[in-house]
């Protein structure tokens, strides 16, 4: 079995029946309540190859219907399964699946992958990197070229995210809060979550706030980026950051927007590479008690490896990546600077600094430091 999750409206459907293609294969979507009832009877020929399944994690019983249907038919049948929340943490009790499936994350497009299928030039990627601060990289918004439509389509999947999603799999019983909560985050992108202060806002309790962060980071809303702590002498800053995977959500200045950008590409490009190598990457943040701070760490098999910090026009190298780069012993560090009037690239002591049109066209599966 193939697991493959990621955003609502990210392109897993359009990837799901892309593989099936003209084959006898068959997709079946949850959401349909005629093809819902095929699935629970496994209504389907012994000749289809492909069995694609989507939005099964609905199904309170999901895993051990999927477990029994594939020891049973797994020497007929492969099993593509897709969903718009996280499928790992559907667990409930339920037996391990381990060994039966692998598992691939899909998110919005990014300017490598623009760059690589649809033929964008060096001299276009700032361009492109505006259309992706403004639009996001959902295919729909994105290729829109309409602002309009954009927003249509953007209060439409929020949404389908709160009425359906997270209606479907949570147990909250108040919406519209947890809305208000999703807006507040869009307005702190880049700065840490307080819960206390948050739960004092809404008039709810900060364990509360702190759960609803987590429904939304399972349901593929955001992401959370958890400061870096190991090997640290003094005591860290706790508090993550939201970022949110459409980054059009984001109300802010440019500043913010573009650090949601990278945050975006640096998730992505390590889920790719988790997935299609097996090493493990995570995504923080860095800071001390004494204000030095650094937009974002890649940490590969528990070693901090890149730090990135994320600037508008800034071309001096940040103190604070020489200090975490010495300080932790960290091999490298980038500068992305936004504005492509600078002249870059240039390196200073070991750290980069880099127009963010270059470095973010450079290909998804080329190793960090390459």
């Amino acid at each position: 079995m193939v697991f493959v999750s990621g955003p609502r409206q990210a392109g897993k459907t359009t990837l799901a029946r892309d593989i099936i293609g003209k084959s006898n294969s068959i997709y079946l979507n949850w959401d349909d309540i005629d093809e819902r009832k095929r699935i629970l009877k496994r209504d389907w020929s012994d000749e289809s190859r492909v069995i694609a399944l989507d939005e099964i994690h609905k199904y309170g019983r999901w895993k051990n219907f999927l477990k029994g249907t594939y020891d049973t038919q797994k020497d007929r049948h492969v099993f593509l399964v897709t969903g718009s929340a996280k499928l790992d943490i559907y667990k409930k009790g339920q037996d391990s699946m381990l060994g039966r499936f692998f598992s691939w994350r899909l998110h919005p497009l990014c300017l490598a992958e623009l760059k690589k299928n649809f033929r964008i030039g060096i001299n276009s990627s700032e361009n492109v990197i505006g259309k992706l601060l403004e639009f996001g990289g959902f295919p729909e918004p994105f290729f829109s070229n309409d602002l309009t439509l954009a927003k249509r389509w953007r209060n439409e999947r929020i949404n389908l995210i709160f009425r359906q999603d997270i209606r479907d799999l949570e147990n909250i019983k108040d919406l519209t809060i947890l809305e208000i909560f999703y807006f507040q985050l869009s307005e702190r992108v880049g700065s840490e979550i307080v819960f206390s202060n948050l739960a004092r806002d809404l008039e709810v309790a900060p364990k509360t706030v702190k759960n609803w962060l987590y429904v939304l980071e399972r349901t593929y809303a955001v992401f959370i980026v958890s400061p870096y702590s190991k090997s640290m002498a003094k005591a860290i800053v706790k508090a993550p950051k939201a970022y949110f995977y459409d980054n059009g959500e984001v109300q802010g200045d440019v500043g913010a927007k573009f650090e949601n950008l990278v945050a975006n590409h640096l998730l992505k490009k390590n889920h790719f590479l988790e997935d299609s190598t097996g090493d493990r990457y995570e995504l923080s943040y860095i800071r001390d008690r004494d204000g030095h701070e650094v937009d974002f760490v890649i940490i590969k098999n528990r070693k901090p490896i890149l730090l990135v910090e994320a600037k508008v026009s800034d071309t001096k190298a940040s103190s604070h990546l020489f200090y975490f780069m010495h300080k932790l012993k960290i091999p490298m560090a980038v500068q992305l600077v936004l504005n492509d009037d600078c002249k870059l690239p240039r390196t200073i002591d070991g750290v980069s600094v880099v127009n963010a049109s270059e470095w973010l066209s450079r290909p998804l599966d080329m190793p960090y430091g390459a």
